[in-house]
């Protein structure tokens, strides 16, 4: 994925860019610090390579060469690539060069010089991933150890043994303590860059969990909204359709059969107020039981009764349960006879009703059956009644099937596994 680059605005770590404009002060600090050393003039026959290099070095024949180095150096820390590879080699590249020419021709501005192996090595841990930091740490250690003993050369071919023998212990324990500088080094932005991208893992995780919990918020209100729904609609729907169908009976009779008449509004009266108590029980709890801690069996009886009586038409109900069901599946059942009930009332203008219910070892089967005039499968199976009565039953689990046809009737048939439901 491309990144921008580092920038002072977007640095991820402000102090860590503090520290480095610090290190750089102190190195351009020490240009104005008196000479540790004698400045030697050499006899041409003691002139070599190695020499010439060092002592071009200390007489600082470039200086301006080494201060422009350095400034350069020092700019090239606000901007740092990220988002190309090619421009991370070619930009840490040019970082050795310029601190090559500032060591091997810096004079004063060369005494800590290995400063800035250090900022080079921080630097390139914030461009490069593991692989190559190590590459960096390990080049930065070797140029160092050249770079000293090319500048320090001379000073051995001309000093005495003791002298070349304290040369050598120093630079074997300089050699250590660079060493183990630019490890720590390595190991600690190492560190703190494994801590910074935990915490933006961890802060993306919680965003993430934090949108994941809001929708399933919307959905868990979603399908709560859509279960109040289907609660009112199969209680208060199933009454107000009976009661509108004992109205019009009634209204028809008014004037050829009064006494009759009067009866179908008693009855209306009493879907009245027991649609009134739905839409109470409704309000107050959503999740109550609409058997009314009846068994499943007797309230269906009074389903049937009910029904029969509303509208005049015959239902032979066949009921074989084995054993108890569960309070979940009696549920879900009666409000699917409930409804299917309430569809035959308003659109089949059936005449008999078949429902069979049975349990079986594995599996719990619904059959409604009517004799109506059916429907178009392909037309009417989207209704807010089929869908209530599908949902119910695939939060079982379950399959639901409609079989129904113009002219012949309808079948719905509702197949709930029990095995699953136990485990």
């Amino acid at each position: 994925m491309s990144r921008r680059p580092i920038l002072i605005n977007n640095h991820p770590f402000p102090s860590l860019l503090y520290l480095e404009w610090i290190l750089l002060a102190i190195t351009a600090f020490t240009a104005f610090l008196p000479a540790p050393l004698p400045r030697l003039r050499l006899k041409p026959s003691d002139l070599s390579i190695c020499t010439l290099f060092t002592n071009l070095s200390i007489c600082t024949i470039f200086p301006d060469l080494s201060i422009y180095s350095l400034t350069l150096f020092a700019l090239m820390g606000l901007r740092l690539p990220t988002n190309n590879h090619r421009n991370k080699i070619i930009y840490t590249a040019i970082e050795f060069i310029l601190i090559l020419i500032t060591g091997l021709f810096g004079g004063r501005f060369a005494r800590l010089f290995p400063f800035l192996y250090i900022i080079l090595v921080t630097r390139s841990c914030l461009i490069f991933q593991l692989p190559g930091r190590l590459f960096v740490t390990i080049l930065s250690f070797i140029l160092s150890l050249f770079t000293t003993q090319l500048k320090y050369q001379l000073f051995n071919f001309q000093a005495s043994p003791q002298a070349q023998e304290r040369f050598r212990f120093f630079s074997l324990n300089w050699s250590l303590v660079f060493g183990l500088s630019l490890v720590f080094v390595l190991l600690m932005m190492n560190a703190v860059l494994s801590e910074r991208q935990s915490r933006e893992k961890l802060a993306i995780a919680n965003e993430k969990l934090r949108q994941y919990a809001m929708q399933i918020e919307n959905q868990a209100t979603l399908e709560e909204r859509n279960r109040i729904a289907r609660e009112i609609h199969d209680s208060l729907g199933h009454s107000l359709t009976a009661l509108n169908l004992q109205l019009e009976t009634a209204l028809k009779l008014w004037q050829s059969n009064p006494t009759k008449a009067q009866t179908f509004l008693a009855r209306a009266k009493e879907l009245g107020s027991k649609a009134l108590k739905d839409v109470r029980q409704s309000v107050s709890t959503m999740r109550s039981n609409p058997l009314q801690e009846q068994s499943l069996e007797h309230a269906i009886a009074i389903l049937s009764e009910d029904f029969h009586r509303s509208n005049g038409i015959l239902l032979i109900c066949q009921i074989n349960l084995e054993n108890p069901l569960p309070p979940e599946i009696s549920t879900s059942i009666y409000r699917i006879i409930q409804e299917s009930l309430t569809n035959i009332s308003k659109h089949a203008n059936a005449t008999e009703v078949k429902l069979t219910l049975m349990s079986m070892r594995r599996s719990l089967k619904l059959i409604i059956q009517d004799n109506g005039r059916g429907f178009d499968l392909n037309q009417n199976t989207t209704g807010f009644g089929l869908q209530s009565m599908r949902d119910r039953t695939l939060a079982l689990a379950g399959e639901f099937m409609i079989n129904s046809n113009p002219g012949s009737g309808c079948q719905i048939t509702v197949d709930i596994p029990l095995t699953r439901l136990k485990r």
